[in-house]
């Protein structure tokens, strides 16, 4: 049995909206939120937030101590490396790399993306559904072999491929076996991460109105709960970040 590690990446420094994954929707901080979607994942084995060493993500591991949730305190610039010790760490043979602010990850899509990796029987060493555009942004899913994660760490060497984590991975398809994970509708036109307080507003619109009583709601009923409340994609519409890999 493969040991699969689901890592979320998390700090309090962003830029644009500091301290966004402790800020909360209904009083539930938005880093807990998604820990508990994550839950409901089938093939995972455990769930680990990685934080850094920076003094002020001290809040991220109290909070995951509060909430007995498993937590590594690593590199906060080379996140490659953070990844990579958190995975020796915690023996990990698939690592699925989660963003944290992304509260409205699907564990049913992240079940999807992990077993696709896991049906290739080792002939992938590289599955995610970002190299093509076709879910929602915040719903962004990668899954890969601890030995691809070893190669990457030791070889990469551009500033955005250690603070990336995958880069190095999928941009050498001549020494990873990369698998491209679909949706058989474009949803890509749907922002569900979180940079701005528009974001927020629009997270907190969707929990308060369909998701307090039912946190296992997944991408689709979400989507079909959206796209019949239109006025509800416009909070954040003036945020047309690009999809990117990174």
């Amino acid at each position: 049995m493969k040991n699969i590690v689901i890592i979320v990446q998390a700090r309090m420094g962003s830029t644009r909206l500091p301290g966004k994954i402790i800020k909360t929707v209904s009083g539930i901080p938005l880093l807990l939120f998604q820990y508990q979607r994550l839950a409901h994942s089938t093939l995972a084995n455990k769930i680990v937030i990685a934080t850094t060493t920076n003094k002020n993500d001290i809040l991220i591991e109290n909070l995951c101590k509060e909430n007995s949730i498993l937590s590594f305190r690593g590199s906060e610039n080379d996140v490659l490396k953070r990844y990579y010790d958190a995975s020796i760490y915690f023996k990990a043979d698939v690592i699925v790399r989660i963003n944290s602010d992304c509260p409205l990850i699907d564990p049913k899509v992240v079940d999807h993306v992990i077993n696709s990796f896991l049906l290739s029987k080792d002939k992938v060493d590289y599955a995610s559904n970002i190299l093509e555009e076709t879910y929602p942004l915040g719903m962004h899913i990668e899954v890969f072999s601890q030995h691809a994660l070893k190669k990457a760490f030791m070889c990469a060497k551009k500033p955005d491929e250690r603070e990336h984590v995958t880069p190095y991975i999928y941009r050498n398809s001549s020494l990873f076996k990369l698998l491209s994970i679909t949706n058989e509708r474009n949803l890509s036109n749907h922002r569900w991460t979180i940079d701005y307080e528009e974001d927020l507003e629009f997270i907190t619109k969707i929990v308060e109105k369909i998701m307090l009583d039912n946190i296992q709601l997944n991408m689709n009923q979400i989507v079909n709960f959206i796209e019949s409340n239109k006025k509800i994609m416009e909070i954040n519409a003036m945020h047309k970040k690009k999809q990117s890999l990174l």
